[in-house]
């Protein structure tokens, strides 16, 4: 759920959701930025990986709302889904937000979705492990 992946903060969305994102600024994350990369390039994939190369990473869901300093993405397969005037996790409000709330689900059902194509690749492997044995 809105991933904080350019800690580099030089994000177009640190400047232009500025005056609509309640919980987040370029001035409330720094600090924390200097406690994560502990003197080290904040720019270094390991730390932004916005950076590094995903090219490995299974498919992924990232869900954000348009209000959202963090929107800016990365080139990786990725279900991205902007819901429309929701903060920064906005999610967590799923029993007072109805965007929140379907957000979830969606999120369950891509999980459910992407496990259950996993676990019919490791049966086929384990199927031909057997045939070639």
């Amino acid at each position: 759920m809105s991933p904080y992946a350019d800690l580099t903060l030089a994000g177009t969305t640190m400047e232009t959701r500025r005056e609509v994102e309640p919980l987040l600024s370029r001035e409330l994350l720094q600090p924390r930025v200097t406690d994560y990369k502990l003197g080290q390039d904040a720019a270094l994939g390991l730390i932004s990986p916005v950076f590094a190369d995903l090219s490995s990473l299974p498919p992924l869901i990232i869900q954000a709302g348009t209000h959202e300093v963090l929107l800016d993405t990365a080139d990786v397969e990725v279900t991205l889904e902007i819901t429309p005037r929701v903060p920064h996790v906005f999610q967590a409000h799923y029993p007072i937000l109805d965007e929140a709330a379907a957000a979830l689900d969606r999120a369950g059902q891509f999980l459910s979705a992407h496990l259950a194509g996993a676990e019919r690749v490791t049966g086929e492997r384990k199927a031909e492990r057997v045939l070639s044995s």
